[in-house]
Parts: C-alpha cells; structure tokens; sequence
C-alpha cells in the first residue's frame, strides 16, 4: 500500500486488515485557510490550556513536533513520534471502533488528516487532525497514559460488538460528515439526526464494545485528571475543542469521580458533554480497565460468551481449555444446566493454537462451518484433555477404533478414530473421524454422508472475543465505509480569499516590511465582509510593523464583523487578546 509518510518499523508490522484504512496525506491538499484555522486554535488552546491542562500536554507537543504555525506532517511527525515507540497513520474520518483500537495496540496513532472549516473552528463533530493531531499526539509522550492507550486498544479490539453497533457508527460517520460538510441542508442533517437518536435510544443491553468505547469516551476523549475541586485536561477532545475546553471548566459540568459506572453512560457526540469524569491519576485508569476487563468473555468464556458471539452475528472466536481456538460466525449453542454442550459456526471456521492457524484447519477446509461438543464425557470425572494414554487406551481413544463418546447434555458422538492432534504439552486438541455421526437426542448434527469430522476438545470455553485468533485466516480487507467525506466547495469568491490568505502567511514567513497590507486588506473589506479571521492576522502583522493606522482600520473593521455576526464576536475577541494586551485588544 502506498503511502506518504516516512516508513516506520511500527507501521510496517501492521496486519492488512488494517492498513486498508490508511490513506496518504497529501499535504498539498491543505489550504491557506487551514493553516490559519490550525493556527488560531493552537495558538488560542496553548495560551489556555497551559492554565487547566495536565502537564503532559505541553511537554508532549514539543516531543511529538507539533508547531503552532503549520499543520503537522505525518512525515515530520513519524520521525519524532518513533522515538518515543508510537507512529502515526492518516485516515478518512471515523473508522470501526475495533479497528481505532486494534492501531492503538500496535502503538500507532490514528489521524484523519481533514481540517475543520473556518465555520466549526470551536468544535467539530468529524475527527479531524486537530482533534487527533493537536488533541491526542502530545499526551501519549506521557509513558504510563501510553501504556494505557496501547493496553486499551489490545483489550477493546476483542470485545464484542452487537448487530446495532456497527449500524450506529455508520449513522454516526454519516452526521459528523454531513455536520461537517459544507451547506449541507438542515433536512439532510435533521434525517441524520434522527436516525442517530434512534440507535441510541433502541440499542437494548449494551454490547462490550458500547461499554468499552464510553470507557474510552469519558477518558480518552474527555478525560479530566486530579480532583474534583481542581480538575486538569488529558481527553483529546477537550483539548482540541477550544470551546468545551473553557467550557468543562465551569460549574455547569458536573464532575464525576471515574469508576467503571462510566462503562453505562452512554454519549452524544453532536452536543457538549453534561458531565465529566475526574480520575485522581493515570494509573487509576488502568486500575478500571482491569476492573472492566476482568468482565468481559474475553476472561470468563462460558456460555455467556458465546451467546454474545451469537448475538453479534460478525467473526469471533472461542478458546477452550486446551488452548484450540475456534474462529468464525457462531450461530448456535446447545446448551445443558447452564453449560454449553455442543457449538457450531456457519460459513468459513479456522482452527488455531496460540493465535496461529493449525496446518490442515484453515477456511477452505471448513469452509460450511464447524460444530463440536463441549465439555465432559457422561459419568468420568476426567476430561480426555486430562487423560493418559493409559487412560485413553482404556476408553478406545485410539486411532484405528470405533467408539462412541457420550458427553454430559446428551450429544453423542460415534464413529472410527483415524487420528489426533495435540498441543505442547502433549494434550490433545482434535480427534479426526470417519464414517461419523453426531447427534442431540433426536436431532442429527454430523452424518457419515458429510465426510470427515473433526471434533474439538476442550472441557470448557475458557475465551470469547471479536475477530479471528489468527489475522491471516480470515479476508478481512473488505470494509468499504457507506459513507465518503465531502470536500469544501471551490468558488471563485473562495479562490480569491484563500490567495488572500497566502499572502499574509507568505508576508509573515518571509518579508513582512517590504508587505504592501493595506492593500489586503482592502480587499478583505470590500470584497470578503464576513470573513474575520485573516483581519486578524493582518492586524497581527499591523502591530509588528507599528503601522497604527492600519491596526485602528481593522479594529474598526472587526468591530462591524462582531455586530453583524454575534455568533462568532468572542472568537473575534479572544484572537485579538492573544495578539495584544488586554487594555487594546478590547473592542466591546
């Protein structure tokens, strides 16, 4: 796959399935206007956050090589990103919640690489490289919060999802790119709206990944550290959003102390967050993942785990207790006083042993599925994983003999043993039939017409979790969002302010007393009225020079834009307190 960013050792071992969601970062493609969007939100959330971020934040944007004037290169920033053993890759808006965390687990940072519009500088429901670059970038140079993310990733990328969850992120993608795209009609993002609400209020029980994903909401995202009375920012989301940054910090937040009660509060992304979590510090975080984690069937396996697998309808697998991994689209369990008795897949099933397929097992051999019995035969206390070879010997487990295996709840299992598979320590993992037939009481579940019957062997289910055991059974290159982001509309009036704007970032990068600015700005005023942003910078360049006439023009100038455009003023007067002291910058 071809890619426009330095190589990285961290990214080279990166599975297929993966990287099909990378995307080049075409620098090229970033605008005059983005630049100074980046630039003002840098500019504004460094003066701020310095006062109510945590400490980490500053520190890490000068080890991942973030600058405040340009939008950072996935070139630049690999480089310095490897020498804290991250990378980063950049992809097309929101991607599948286990992909994001199966790259976390490999420590590689997840960027989509469009920019807000001038129109949503304060907060964007689309992931764009603010949030991701500015937002999440600097804090994973903390080593105990990178440990967390890359520990959260490998755990959330196995929990498992229900049918609902992956229609919700479609539904979510679609609002934040419609949200985001400019002159979408109100009817468009209405209907969006709707249908988002809905998922929402009819998921039922939530899945693993929906409680998964609000842990990595309330921490990763919008995550508040210290105590309750003296909060501190780490979540990227509040770092990047220089409206809900300022806006956490009052009493109409309410503060929460993080505890795994955070796993059932659900989110909207479209609107400013009611509460927050406050964890005393980053080991705490991982002391609740833990606590999570010990809950999921990716820990306790059994029945229950293998319903969630069943409810998913998508990939999964199950471990038994001898370590054979089973791995395909569960649709069955019989089960008996709570315990399951008998699984079965449907489609293409892989068989593995510590995360790696078993010679002979892969999806073409199984390729109509895969059922076995579970558990203990009827009336012997000793699971045949635990037996002897004396012992198997005196139960004609033995190649070359007809038998017939009763398990507890009934299957049975009868036919001629040819042979049998084994782990490392010398358990056996498959026992190979011919002329076979499985039943269930009266129903038939194998039949000799059927050919070969490979029955698993485990005395119980010891895993569940989303995706193959081993990446390389399976085709997983297939995911094609439903949805597609939409690029800002090129217009004449757009081209003109956008060579605007590159002439006064080119007067300030390299010769800002030979600028002729007036002119500029003239034709800022005459011909583009309501934009404000670039009047700023020009007054930015105005004082620099002393040119206190063309200040006082633009002050005048702004004074207009605020009166006409209420909703943006106090980002007009917030650029203007970065640029001059308090006493000038007023223009109430």
């Amino acid at each position: 796959m071809e890619t426009h960013f330095e190589s990285n050792p961290l990214i080279d071992r990166l599975p297929n399935h993966l990287k099909q969601f990378i995307k080049p970062q075409v620098y090229e493609d970033y605008t005059p206007i983005n630049q100074a969007v980046w630039r003002y939100v840098m500019r504004k959330n460094v003066d701020y956050l310095s006062k109510v971020a945590h400490n980490s934040y500053l520190e890490g944007l000068e080890k991942t090589g973030l600058e405040i004037d340009n939008i950072p290169n996935m070139y630049g920033m690999n480089r310095i990103l490897k020498e804290i053993g991250w990378a980063a890759v950049a992809v097309d808006g929101f991607i599948p919640p286990n992909a994001f965390m199966e790259f976390q687990a490999y420590n590689v940072l997840v960027i989509a690489c469009d920019i807000r519009q001038l129109e949503h500088i304060e907060y964007t429901p689309a992931p764009d490289i603010i949030h991701e670059g500015a937002g999440h970038a600097p804090i994973i140079a903390n080593p105990e919060y990178a440990e967390y993310l890359r520990r959260f990733g490998e755990l959330g990328c196995k929990a498992i999802s229900s049918a609902r969850d992956y229609e919700l992120y479609e539904a979510i993608r679609l609002l934040s790119i419609l949200k985001e795209a400019e002159g979408t009609p109100e009817a468009d993002i209405k209907k969006a709206e709707e249908q988002v609400d809905f998922l929402q209020s009819n998921m039922g029980e939530l899945s693993e990944m929906s409680r998964i994903r609000n842990l990595h909401w309330w921490t990763v995202e919008y995550g508040l550290i210290g105590t309750i009375d003296n909060p501190k920012i780490y979540g990227a989301g509040l770092l990047s959003s220089i409206g809900e940054s300022a806006w956490c910090m009052t009493n109409n937040v309410k503060k929460i102390p993080y505890d795994i009660t955070a796993a059932d509060q659900s989110f909207d992304i479209t609107k400013p967050q009611p509460q927050l979590y406050v964890t005393p510090d980053f080991a705490h975080l991982n002391q609740v993942l833990e606590e999570f984690a010990n809950k999921m069937a990716l820990r306790t396996g059994g029945l229950a785990g293998i319903k969630k697998l069943i409810h998913s309808k998508s990939l999964g697998t199950i471990e038994l207790s001898t370590g054979l991994q089973i791995s395909g689209t569960f649709s069955n369990v019989i089960e008996a006083d709570g315990k399951p008795v008998y699984i079965q897949t449907t489609g293409k099933t892989a068989l593995s042993y510590r995360e790696k397929e078993l010679v002979g097992h892969g999806t073409e051999y199984h390729a109509e599925g895969f059922g076995s019995p579970i558990g203990k035969l009827k009336g012997i206390n000793l699971a045949i994983e635990e037996m002897s070879p004396r012992d198997l010997s005196a139960y004609a487990i033995y190649e070359g003999e007809k038998v017939t295996l009763e398990f507890e709840g009934n299957i049975i299992v009868t036919g001629e043993i040819i042979t049998g598979s084994r782990n490392l320590q010398g358990e056996i993992l498959i026992i190979k039939f011919k002329n076979c037939t499985v039943t269930h009481n009266d129903t038939i579940l194998f039949q000799p017409e059927w050919g070969i019957y490979d029955m698993a062997v485990g005395k119980k289910v010891t895993a569940a979790f989303s995706g193959p055991a081993d990446v390389n059974s399976f085709d997983l290159i297939q995911h094609v969002p439903s949805s597609q982001t939409i690029k800002q509309k090129k217009s004449p009036e757009r081209e003109e302010l956008e060579k605007l704007y590159a002439k006064v970032r080119n007067i300030r990068e390299k010769s800002p007393f030979e600028a002729n600015l007036e002119e500029i700005f003239s034709s800022v005023e005459a011909n583009h009225p309501n934009d404000w942003l670039l009047s700023i910078e020009i007054a930015e360049l105005a004082q620099k020079m002393k040119n206190e006439i063309l200040v006082n023009k633009v002050l005048d100038h702004l004074e207009k834009v605020k009166n006409k455009r209420p909703d943006i003023a106090h980002l007009i007067t917030n650029g203007l307190e970065l640029l001059f002291d308090q006493s000038s910058a007023s223009i109430e």
